[in-house]
């Protein structure tokens, strides 16, 4: 039996009762500076009581002073005994919070127990209920011996171990259990496919520069990260276009989801490839350069794997690149991402904006989802690490069909497997159909939903568990093995590493071309760092350029940049209703002719 419950609970409560000891005795401490004030105080007025009483004044006046003094005698004693009540109290307060961190140990641990407790019920009650159907259906075989049995490819030679874990609905946790192994079905393996060319599997090793991040930092805090002007020292030597293009890694996810009868099923493929895009960030720290625009990429896998890929900057300020892909084998996908990013001090957050669409010939299903948050920790101090963090809605317009994916924050507390997804498929009537479980760096697995029902308050927050019902879990995603000596290469995948190969015959926007770019790659990088200021500046003069000349043509005296697109049209999308760049064809039809006229000179 596996389980996986997100419970920090004993943790975070222990942290809670020391901050509040803490708050006690700050407050405590507070008292006590009063205390010593009234007393100091308290002297002073009695001493000028006093004085007012040698005066030996009678009648009336003298009775008023006697009555002050006697007032203030109190008022001081009063406020002794409760500064010794405050400090008794810190004192018994500390005593006694080992005893309380026990006892909260043992709450949570006997809830722990309870829910395996649940889940133990929740097994037994599945067997009764198969030895139950088991039952009658050998009645009913005794009394009519000539019942059909399952039909053929129903049965499966996989074991009925039970497997149990716990996924996220949303905010609630559900469990899931597996469903009569009658409904089984095993699957062939998937064939490999074999490249037609051989590509490069290594680049120069990363040089050993030092350079002080904070020095460059420390007045860029809540600015945008495009408009810092960073050396190539905190740079991966690949652009964003080529990083975008990395989404399509795992293509064969894409061709899987347009070979599928079941539109549900369909969407778990999808799904899976909406994750599997993160696996390639977890150990790259290293920013991609900025495309400068105009800048184009293209990906021509065709003949190895049936698709093909171009990218283009549209757009500088907001930096936008819009993407469009195709493959033979039925399915399209495209996306336009502007990344917004801030520099928060200790740590930078990188906002992916934009829909990504993926569209298959079969069933004309249209799929749509948008990026979750990266988050670059211990920018100053520490080793910078990476996590991904928030929920993805994978919807298919056609259908109505809608999957909730959830990226679990890292959480020192937290009992969970680190960089946790979950999601759950439902048609378009809220019905479950398929739960999905797993990591964004490792793998995901779906599971067939045969039954739901509500359980008891067990969820987080008072929150009723969803207990789902399933199938055994079937692994859908697994990432690919680093290549040998990743670590001095900037933990490229295999694929990355093949990206900015020189190729013939590509655009002369191409990435490839990008000569600081290139030159970081040949671990040159004073040379590429001033290649780099130069390539800048050379695109503010275009920038100028271009304003002036749209200035000229305006009535306006206020000057405005009308750039264009090359591959690219704006326009509205259709299912979003978004202000999209698609694109209008042209580019593969300019490379078979070897003339990639109207380019523009960015580099």
């Amino acid at each position: 039996m596996e389980t996986h419950t997100k419970d920090g609970c004993g943790g975070s409560q222990n942290t809670e009762v020391q901050s509040a000891l803490r708050t006690l005795g700050s407050k405590v401490e507070d008292l006590s500076t009063c205390n010593d004030l009234i007393s100091k105080h308290g002297s002073a007025l009695q001493r000028s009581l006093s004085e007012l009483d040698s005066l030996r004044l009678t009648g009336e006046a003298g009775d008023k002073i006697r009555q002050v003094t006697e007032r203030a005698t109190l008022f001081r004693i009063t406020s002794n005994a409760m500064i010794n009540a405050c400090r008794d109290f810190l004192a018994l307060a500390q005593a006694h919070s080992k005893r309380w961190q026990k006892a909260l140990q043992a709450e949570r641990d006997q809830r722990v127990r309870l829910e395996e407790t649940l889940e133990q019920l929740a097994k037994q009650h599945n067997h009764l209920e198969r030895a139950f159907r088991g039952a009658a259906q050998a009645n009913a075989t005794a009394d009519n011996k000539s019942s059909a049995g399952p039909g053929k490819g129903e049965a499966s030679d996989e074991d009925d171990d039970n497997e149990f874990f716990d996924a996220m609905e949303e905010a609630p946790e559900f469990i899931t259990v597996p469903a009569d192994p009658q409904f089984h079905k095993s699957e062939s393996p998937s064939q490999e496919l074999v490249p037609l060319k051989k590509r490069r599997t290594r680049i120069a090793d990363k040089p050993n520069y030092s350079l002080n991040l904070w020095s460059i930092m420390k007045n860029c805090i809540g600015k945008e990260l495009s408009k810092i002007p960073m050396p190539v020292n905190f740079n991966e030597p690949i652009s964003m276009l080529q990083r975008l293009s990395e989404d399509l890694e795992y293509h064969e996810l894409l061709d899987k989801a347009s070979k599928c009868q079941s539109s549900l099923e369909q969407m778990c493929y999808v799904a899976a490839f909406s994750v599997s895009s993160y696996s390639t960030t977890v150990h790259r720290t290293g920013k991609p350069f900025n495309p400068l625009l105009g800048e184009t990429y293209e990906l021509d896998r065709r003949r190895e794997s049936g698709y093909r890929s171009l990218c283009e900057q549209v757009s500088h300020h907001p930096p936008a690149a819009a993407h469009h892909a195709i493959s033979d084998r039925g399915w399209t996908l495209r996306q336009e991402i502007t990344v917004a990013s801030k520099f928060r001090g200790k740590y930078l957050s990188i906002m992916p904006l934009g829909t990504i669409h993926a569209i298959f010939e079969k069933g004309n299903n249209h799929y749509t989802w948008k990026k979750v948050t990266t988050t670059v920790h211990n920018i100053i101090v520490g080793k910078l690490w990476i996590d991904q963090s928030g929920e993805i809605d994978v919807v298919n317009h056609t259908t109505g069909d809608r999957c909730h994916l959830k990226f679990a924050p890292y959480s020192y507390f937290s009992r969970d497997v680190a960089r946790k997804v979950t999601g759950v498929v439902m048609d378009k009537d809220g019905k479950a159909h398929y739960v999905l479980s797993g990591t964004w760096d490792e793998k995901m697995e779906f599971s067939r939903v045969m039954q739901s029902s509500r359980g008891g308050e067990n969820g987080t927050e008072g929150k009723q568990k969803t207990v789902y019902q399933t199938l055994k879990a079937r692994e859908v995603w697994r990432r690919n093995p680093l290549p040998e000596g990743a670590e001095s290469m900037y933990y490229f995948t295999d694929l990355a590493l093949t990206l900015n190969e020189p190729e013939e015959g590509v655009a002369p926007t191409d990435s490839r071309r990008r000569p600081d770019q290139r030159l970081m790659e040949d671990g040159r990088w004073d040379e590429a760092n001033s290649e780099k200021q130069r390539l800048e500046e050379k695109q503010r003069i275009a920038r100028r350029e271009r304003e002036r000349e749209a200035a000229s043509q305006r009535t306006s005296s206020a000057p405005h940049e009308n750039y264009q697109a090359l591959w690219f049209e704006r326009c509205e999308d259709r299912i979003t209703g978004e202000q999209v760049h698609i694109y209008k064809g042209g580019y593969w039809e300019a490379k078979d002719r070897g003339s990639f006229e109207g380019c523009p000179d960015i580099f």
